[in-house]
């Protein structure tokens, strides 16, 4: 049993996990039949269980997450993702999870991404991120990797962490901006792609002022009380989700709308359905996607993370 960490993970090209997403998707993969994520509360806060199976392969993530850890150095989330593979399922891997988590991540969003934008390849684009942690962080990288982008907004409360990140990101030689949330709202109106990766309770930004031809990502709420988009964008936007089933279960920015009676659940999009083209949506006004993270995702990254490890350390698939 391979033992994968979290330096290993980050050798993985973004565009190999996006494909690899992509194609499982293609070849058959439905969200809708995915096993829902499970929580335990313990003593010091939650322990997350995501189980999965696809093929000759099953996995489950578990993570903990502790609130306290932050004021005393340890990480908010932590945990692993144990692989088995084959029909006699021995366990192949474990894999650091919270490196997963901010590999598949980053992963879906550009595979929504990939096939939302409205024929934008060819130019240049302008990127806004709202927020400054790992997510933050590997959605910039996954956008610079994947798009040409001409300039990079960052707009985050924390003033030291966004500026940390701004200096990551300046090696790529990409004009970057930072501001506050409060002097958002040009970085927003110039966005062709917009990535909300906060935990933010309430909206971020005015939906109006998004452009008709944008694509807005929105990851960071997993929560139906929690959201980072308003109802302006909602009901503007032709909302993507990763599936209907766990969008109602958890996702605030589609949760409430639909409460409120601002988009119905007939007119979500399935992901599964834009990437293999049987989703016939509309050309007018911008497009959301909204995901909050299903098992799926970590087994088919997860997969490919050990078929990439397993071929670089033992010469052999």
């Amino acid at each position: 049993m391979h033992l994968i960490s979290g330096d290993d993970v980050a050798e993985i090209p973004i565009r190999d996990a996006v494909n690899a997403l992509e194609t499982a998707l293609r070849g058959g993969l439905d969200p809708e039949q995915d096993t829902p994520r499970s929580r335990v509360t313990t003593q010091a806060g939650e322990l997350l269980v995501m189980p999965s199976t696809q093929g000759t392969f099953s996995g489950v993530k578990l993570l903990s997450s502790t609130p306290d850890n932050p004021r005393h150095g340890p990480p908010l989330i932590q945990g692993a993702f144990i692989l088995f593979e084959g029909p006699e399922q021995r366990a192949a891997a474990i894999i650091d999870g919270v490196a997963l988590t901010n590999l598949r991540t980053p992963a879906v969003s550009a595979l929504a991404v990939r096939h939302l934008l409205p024929g934008k390849g060819a130019g240049p684009l302008r990127l806004t991120v709202f927020g400054t942690g790992p997510q933050a962080r590997g959605h910039a990288e996954a956008m610079l990797a994947l798009h040409e982008i001409s300039e990079v907004s960052l707009v985050g409360r924390d003033s030291a962490r966004r500026d940390r990140l701004a200096a990551h990101l300046a090696g790529t030689g990409v004009p970057l901006r930072v501001s506050g949330p409060d002097a958002s709202a040009a970085a927003v109106e110039q966005a062709d792609i917009i990535c909300c990766c906060t935990s933010a309770p309430a909206p971020l930004f005015d939906g109006t002022l998004v452009k008709a031809d944008a694509v807005v990502v929105a990851i960071g709420s997993h929560s139906p009380r929690m959201r980072e988009v308003d109802d302006q964008l909602v009901n503007r936007a032709s909302v993507v989700v990763e599936s209907r089933a766990s969008a109602l279960r958890e996702a605030g920015d589609v949760v409430i709308p639909l409460a409120a009676g601002v988009v119905r659940e007939e007119d979500l999009y399935a992901l599964r359905d834009v990437v293999t083209g049987s989703a016939q949506m509309s050309t007018g006004g911008p497009r959301l996607f909204k995901g909050t993270g299903m098992p799926w995702q970590d087994l088919v990254v997860g997969a490919e993370i050990y078929r990439s490890y397993v071929t670089a350390h033992d010469g052999a698939p």
